[in-house]
């Protein structure tokens, strides 16, 4: 089998200068539970096969442009500017942007949603770590704040995360997003496994936090992690699992 890693690429219009993709499962040097392309360390896996996955994905992403890494806590913090010392310590952040070539940005995910964010132009870019701690705390009103532009001037396409048809949740998680957006009753559904839970659509109520901040260009939005085998899912493999690279990086 290959090591190179078989790659998805956003079905979006973005300008030819914003690079962006994410990895998938399906081909790797990864082995058993973590195969076949996992670049995170956080999981369990042989420290030495996630650096090789890491080394892999950087040659994906060309030059000498750093990767930044996040240690990701379903929080809303933006990195806005790459420093020498992320390279051995990765800032406690769930987003970052870009506007120059100096780094990429890069999250991983597993069920939770990978959101990327850029302007029409082609100069400012972003990519957001959204499960549902994420977005119920502002991690995508921040970044659109952090890239700076008008929101009618931005593009977003959404992708591979666990869809409503897998992602039940209790009725707490129902009650905080319609508690700060009505309309999010829309993206859930009374769960036929358990009473008093739902089946929640993150792709739905990522719309819905775009659409108010006034971003209507949104693609993406059609896949099921837990559903497709060339994902990794953390609610299907019970949690031992690796993780998706999502990247965006300017040209």
């Amino acid at each position: 089998m290959s090591e190179q890693p078989t790659l998805l690429l956003p079905d979006w219009p973005a300008p030819s200068t914003v690079g962006a993709f994410v990895t998938t499962r399906e081909t790797g040097p990864s082995h058993g539970p973590y195969a076949a392309f996992n670049p995170a360390f956080h999981v369990g896996d042989d420290p030495a096969t996630v650096e090789r996955c890491r080394a892999l994905l950087a040659a994906q992403v060309g030059g000498d442009r750093p990767l930044l890494w996040l240690d990701q806590v379903h929080g809303a913090t933006v990195i806005q500017e790459y420093r020498g010392e992320f390279a051995t310590a990765a800032p406690r952040a769930d987003a970052s942007v870009a506007f120059d070539e100096r780094h990429a940005c890069v999250i991983l995910t597993a069920d939770c949603l990978p959101v990327f964010l850029c302007d029409r132009m082609g100069t400012r870019i972003g990519l957001a770590h959204a499960g549902w701690r994420g977005l119920a705390g502002g991690v995508l009103e921040a970044s659109v704040a952090a890239l700076g532009c008008a929101p009618d001037e931005l593009m977003a396409w959404l992708g591979p995360a666990i869809s409503n048809a897998q992602f039940e949740v209790g009725r707490e998680v129902f009650d905080t997003f319609v508690a700060m957006q009505p309309e999010a009753a829309s993206a859930f559904e009374p769960s036929p496994y358990r009473l008093d839970h739902y089946m929640a659509d993150l792709y739905r109520l990522a719309r819905l936090r775009l659409e108010r901040l006034g971003i209507s260009h949104i693609s993406g939005g059609h896949f099921c992690t837990a559903c497709e085998p060339r994902f990794y899912s953390h609610r299907r493999d019970d949690g031992v699992t690796g993780r998706m690279a999502s990247v965006i990086w300017l040209r």
